[in-house]
């Protein structure tokens, strides 16, 4: 399985709204394979599709801990049908957004309808740090980052640092 090239903010298909899947086939799954295997190496707990230049809604998550059995979750377009009242913060970074942290607040607790790997329909409720994740990957699929619930101060300082690494990244050495 290849790993696949991660997009770095800022790039305009990250701003994108990504496409229903019709169907889940092996073109679909070896897609979500080769996600959790970047997601895995980046290393992250969420990937999006969009993340890997790719505008379909498929999402994979494993918040397990390094000391504990992998449990990837597969959604295929993921649509939060319930948001808490309740809050939460937790500290999120994205891999599009590498060295770039922040204080989120989200409901703490969702209901995601997907499709898994397999086809089937399926419905998560999640709490916690699962719920964040959801969001954040979901957010995702709709052209937005966790950098936009930030001030506009702070989202901008981000962005400059990432535009002058890219930058440094890309200049050839001879």
């Amino acid at each position: 399985m290849p790993k696949r090239k991660i997009v770095i903010e800022p790039d305009p298909i990250l701003r994108k709204k990504s496409s229903l899947i019709e169907n889940v086939d092996d073109q679909v799954r070896k897609l979500m394979d080769d996600m959790l295997l970047t997601m895995y190496e980046a290393p992250g707990i969420g990937l999006a599709a969009v993340q890997v230049g790719i505008l379909r809604r498929v999402i994979v998550i494993d918040i397990s801990k390094d000391d504990q059995k992998k449990k990837p979750i597969f959604l295929v377009n993921p649509k939060i049908t319930h948001k808490s009242k309740k809050t939460s913060v937790y500290e999120e970074g994205c891999l599009s957004l590498p060295g770039h942290f922040a204080e989120i607040e989200r409901p703490s607790e969702c209901h995601v309808n997907y499709i898994d790997y397999n086809g089937r329909e399926k419905l998560l409720k999640a709490d916690g740090l699962l719920a964040t994740c959801l969001q954040h990957e979901i957010d995702h699929l709709n052209g937005i980052l966790f950098i936009d619930y930030l001030s506009k101060l702070k989202k901008d300082m981000i962005i400059k640092k990432l535009i002058k690494h890219k930058k440094e990244i890309n200049k050839i050495i001879l």
